[in-house]
């Protein structure tokens, strides 16, 4: 998915999350008609597959970054692998939870509510294609572009937060799924909770980062705090 010029690279990034949006979709429908654990399975590979190969760069880190430190190329790559240990790391954070989830609730999943975890997934969803339309932006010098996007992202990100916190959460505590009623009451909220939290923290990052457009340079860029 290599690109040269912004209009492809906003083509390709669009291309991307039509694709996402679909399988999630289908992730949907199977979950609530089909309701088998391996298609869903199959399902979350290929969206797991195709975020991290173009939204999180996988194709770029064996880039060669040269033996010059100081140099764009050799900062972009170690940058880059860095960001991945983190991700890495954090990824134990999730995958414990999901250990907890499946250990204590088994298959069975808790009466709630379907729509609305896909309508607050979806805005997430929405908020990665506009961070990425921010950094297609700023990779190609638009500081107008940039700005735009990465406001947007902004408020889909809050809008998530808020849709947790301010509806998913009561409608949960409504339909009996309570933290301190029953082992799937407490997972959901500590799952939900937890996700809820990383947005947040990525929220105040991303205000540092508009912040700091008082200090827009033209390309190439090594970071963007």
């Amino acid at each position: 998915m290599e690109h040269t010029d912004k209009t492809g690279a906003l083509r390709q990034g669009a291309i991307v999350f039509v694709f996402l949006a679909f399988l999630t979709a289908l992730e949907f429908f199977i979950a609530r008609e089909i309701q088998s654990v391996p298609l869903l399975a199959v399902v979350a590979v290929i969206k797991v597959l195709l975020v991290l190969y173009y939204y999180m760069h996988v194709a770029k880190l064996n880039l060669e970054g040269g033996d010059n430190r100081q140099s764009v190329a050799y900062k972009t790559v170690t940058s880059r692998l860095g960001l991945w240990l983190f991700l890495l790391s954090d990824s134990f954070v999730f995958g414990g939870l999901a250990v907890a989830r499946f250990n204590l609730l088994g298959m069975t999943r808790p009466p709630l509510n379907q729509i609305l975890g896909l309508a607050v997934t979806s805005i997430l969803l929405l908020s990665s294609f506009f961070m990425n339309r921010a950094e297609v932006a700023m990779e190609h010098g638009d500081r107008r572009g940039f700005v735009v996007s990465l406001v947007v992202t902004l408020l889909l990100g809050s809008g998530f937060v808020a849709g947790v916190l301010g509806v998913e959460w009561p409608t949960a505590i409504a339909e009996g799924v309570a933290p301190d009623a029953s082992a799937a009451g407490a997972i959901f909220f500590m799952m939900t909770g937890m996700h809820a939290l990383h947005v947040v923290t990525g929220l105040a990052f991303l205000v540092i980062v508009l912040r700091n457009t008082g200090r827009w340079k033209p390309p190439p860029y090594t970071g963007i705090l």
